[in-house]
C-alpha cells in the first residue's frame, strides 16, 4: 500500500457500529501500529445524519450506495437484513474492496455468492462478528483446525433465550413472566421474535456448519425450534433428572451404516447433563464446544453480544484485512469442497425425554413398551409415580431417528391409558 492509509466505509452506526467508529478514533495510533499502515474512517452511512451529532458532520452520509462507490478499500457493513445490504456487498468485493460483516442472517444465505465474488477479484471476506459476539471461533474453526476432522460444533449462541432459559431454571418461573422480565433488563428485544423462535440461533448454526464441514448450509438448511414452548414442568423435570434446559445449535457430521457421510444442522430446547460444560453457562452469555479427531474437544465461551464485545470481533477482522492489504495477502478463502449432502431432521439420531400422565392401573407400562418397540426405539430409563387415580411415567430413549421417535410419541398419545402427553424434549450426553 506503499504507507498510504486505508480508507474504510462504515455502514451503519448504532450500537455496534457506534463503538467501531470511536475506536477507530480514539485509538487510531494503536491500529496503524497493529496493521502496519494507518487505517482512517473515510465515511460512515447512516439512514439519518441529523441524529448523530456526536460524529463529525462530514463523515456521514445517508448514501450507503455511492459509500461503498468512493475510493474505499474496506466496507465495514453493520447495518444488518438482506437487501439493499447484499447488493452493496457485492459490489466492494466485486470492485476489489474488502469486507468485514457482522450480518449473520445475510451470511447464512449468500456466503457462496459473497465468497465468489471476492474469489473473483482477490478480495477477503471476513465476519468473526457474526456468531457468537466477541469469541474468537469462526477464525479458530477454518484457519487453526483447518488440519484437523471436526465431527461436531454444539453451542449457546443466543444470550437472550440463555439468560430466560437460565432464569426458569434458577427461579422456578414460567416462560412468559421471564420473557416480561428478560425484556425490562433489556435483553430481549421489544420484538424477541428472532430470539425465542430461534431464527437467530439458526443463522448462526448455518455459519458454523458450513465452516466446520466445508460445505454450503444455509439457514433453510437447519431445523428449529425456539424455546416458547418449554414450561416450568419441563424445567422442574430436568432437574430431577440432574439435567438443565438450554437452546443449542447442533451441528454434526453424520455417518451412515453404508459409511456416507453427511451434515445434520438443527436449533432446539435441549436437556443437558448438569455436569456438562455447557449447564454452567448462565445468563447472556454465549459458549461453544466444539469436537475434533485430533484436537479432541475445545470449549469457546465469553460474551456472544453487545457493542462492545461485537466491535472487538470487527476490528479484529479489519486489523487481519488491513495486514493482508500491507503486504499483498489474502485471507482464508471459502471452503467447501467436501459438498456433503444436508442430512433431514427425522433422520438424524436423536434421544427423547418423554413424560405421560396415565392411568394408574397394571399393564400400563407394557402397553407403552410395546408402541416403542413397535417404531425399533429403545427405552434407557423409565421412572413412574403415582399420584391419586392418575399416574406419571417419564421415559428417556436411546439414539433412534428422530422421525421414529415423532411417531413413537404420537401413537402413545393415541393410547386409552395415556391421559395426556406432558411434554417431550430431545436429551443430550450422558445419564
Amino acid at each position: 500500500m506503499d504507507g498510504r492509509a486505508l480508507r474504510v466505509a462504515l455502514l451503519g452506526c448504532g450500537t455496534v457500529g457506534s463503538e467501531v467508529a470511536r475506536l477507530l478514533t480514539e485509538q487510531a495510533d494503536e491500529f496503524a501500529a497493529r496493521a502496519g499502515a494507518p487505517v482512517e474512517l473515510a465515511g460512515i452511512a447512516v439512514r439519518r445524519p441529523d441524529k448523530h451529532p456526536e460524529l463529525p458532520a462530514h463523515l456521514l452520509t445517508a448514501d450507503a450506495a455511492a459509500l461503498v462507490e468512493s475510493d474505499v478499500d474496506v466496507v465495514v457493513e453493520l447495518v444488518g437484513g438482506i437487501e439493499p445490504t447484499l447488493q452493496w456487498l457485492l459490489s466492494a468485493l466485486r470492485k476489489g474492496k474488502s469486507v468485514v460483516t457482522a450480518n449473520k442472517a445475510l451470511l447464512a444465505e449468500h456466503t457462496g455468492e459473497l465468497a465468489e465474488a471476492a474469489d473473483g477479484s482477490g478480495a477477503d471476506l471476513y465476519y468473526e462478528a457474526s456468531v457468537a459476539g466477541a469469541i474468537p471461533l469462526l477464525r479458530p474453526l477454518r484457519e487453526s483446525l483447518a488440519g484437523d476432522r471436526i465431527t461436531r460444533v454444539m453451542g449457546i449462541v443466543n444470550g437472550t433465550t440463555n439468560f430466560i432459559l437460565s432464569a426458569m431454571d434458577s427461579t422456578g418461573a414460567g416462560y412468559a413472566e421471564t420473557l416480561d422480565e428478560a425484556s425490562r433488563l433489556g435483553y430481549a428485544e421489544a420484538d424477541p421474535t428472532a430470539d425465542v423462535d430461534g431464527y437467530d440461533a439458526a443463522s448462526k448454526a448455518a455459519i458454523l456448519a458450513s465452516l466446520a464441514f466445508h460445505t454450503r448450509v444455509t439457514a433453510s438448511d437447519v431445523h428449529r425450534e425456539g424455546i416458547a414452548t418449554v414450561t416450568a414442568s419441563d424445567i422442574a423435570a430436568a432437574k430431577l433428572l440432574g439435567r438443565t434446559v438450554k437452546l443449542l445449535a447442533i451441528c454434526e457430521r453424520v455417518t451412515s451404516e453404508d459409511g456416507t457421510e453427511s451434515v445434520s444442522a438443527r436449533v432446539h430446547p435441549v436437556m443437558i447433563p448438569r455436569s456438562h460444560q455447557l449447564a454452567g453457562v448462565g445468563g447472556a452469555f454465549n459458549a461453544v464446544y466444539v469436537e475434533a479427531d485430533a484436537a479432541g474437544e475445545l470449549m469457546f465461551y465469553g460474551q456472544g453480544a453487545g457493542g462492545s464485545p461485537t466491535a472487538s470481533a470487527v476490528l479484529g477482522d479489519l486489523v487481519a484485512v488491513a495486514r493482508n492489504r500491507v503486504v499483498g495477502g489474502r485471507g482464508p478463502r471459502e471452503s467447501a469442497h467436501a459438498g456433503l449432502p444436508v442430512r433431514p431432521m427425522g433422520q438424524t439420531p436423536t434421544r427423547y425425554h418423554i413424560s405421560l400422565d396415565v392411568a394408574d392401573r397394571a399393564g400400563v407400562l407394557a402397553q407403552v413398551a410395546q408402541v416403542f418397540s413397535a417404531h425399533d426405539v429403545s427405552i434407557a430409563t423409565v421412572r413412574q409415580r403415582d399420584k391419586h387415580s392418575t399416574a406419571s411415567l417419564v421415559i428417556v430413549t436411546h439414539l433412534a431417528q428422530d422421525a421414529a421417535l415423532q411417531a413413537t410419541v404420537e401413537e402413545i398419545g393415541k393410547l386409552d391409558v395415556v391421559r395426556e402427553v406432558v411434554s417431550v424434549m430431545r436429551v443430550e450426553g450422558e445419564d
